[in-house]
């Protein structure tokens, strides 16, 4: 990154910050550096460069939770245009396409995967397996989110984890209007988040697409059950 001249306004530092974004430096589902260092890094305010940040927020390259950080949820414009189709989409539908990417997702990444690979995915399995013994339902659901993006991009198909990456906020917002923690426990999500690990880990292809197929049933379960859930507190 390089740093910005003291002329900079806040169009230099949303360029700088795209242009981590589109050389991959930053990809979708990281979280970007700090307000502190980023001031740092560009040599500017930090009221710059919380506007430059919120321009791209505004703009749907980021996306900021509370008390986690900002997020890289798109690289560019294109992106942005299919994660707002998708957030207008049925999650039925969304999850029909989960499961063409989700069973692709696994049996590249059995046959694909680097030592570089695993070691992300066991630290977002070890997340996630914290967030449930503490009912963190964000943390949870973030854990979750991150386990799966990472088995796409140990695809190393730049255009499938692409796609997935799109589906990140989709499938997140489906996590927390569901009961995600009480599906954990009724479709053992836990055993089986780890069997589809040590499948690519050892590279056991078809067991990997056969624990995807699961994974996903779970998932169409657990928006079953959030809906019904729905509809029994609106008659209560």
């Amino acid at each position: 990154m390089q740093r910005a001249s003291r002329m900079s306004l806040v169009d230099i530092v949303v360029n700088e910050l795209h242009a981590e974004i589109k050389a991959g430096r930053w990809k979708v589902g990281d979280r970007i550096p700090p307000e502190s260092e980023l001031v740092n890094l560009l040599g500017v305010s930090r009221v710059s460069v919380r506007a430059g940040v919120q321009s791209l927020v505004h703009a749907g390259l980021l996306a900021t939770r509370q008390g986690d950080g900002t997020f890289v949820v798109a690289t560019d414009v294109t992106d942005v245009a299919l994660r707002r189709r998708l957030e207008k989409a049925r999650q039925e539908h969304v999850l029909q396409v989960r499961y063409a990417l989700d069973v692709a997702a696994a049996r590249l990444a059995a046959l694909n995967r680097t030592e570089r690979d695993l070691r992300g995915m066991t630290a977002d399995l070890e997340a996630r397996v914290e967030a449930f013994a503490t009912r963190d339902v964000e943390a949870f659901v973030a854990a979750d989110v991150a386990f799966h993006l990472k088995v796409a991009v140990a695809t190393h198909n730049p255009v499938l984890s692409d796609l997935y990456g799109s589906l990140v906020g989709t499938l997140a917002e489906a996590m927390r209007r569901g009961s995600c923690l009480e599906t954990e426990e009724a479709a053992g999500g836990e055993a089986l988040h780890k069997e589809l690990f040590r499948a690519i880990r050892d590279r056991e292809v078809d067991k990997a697409v056969d624990t995807a197929f699961g994974l996903v049933d779970a998932s169409i379960w657990e928006v079953e059950t959030g809906s019904e859930h729905g509809r029994g507190n609106q008659d209560s």
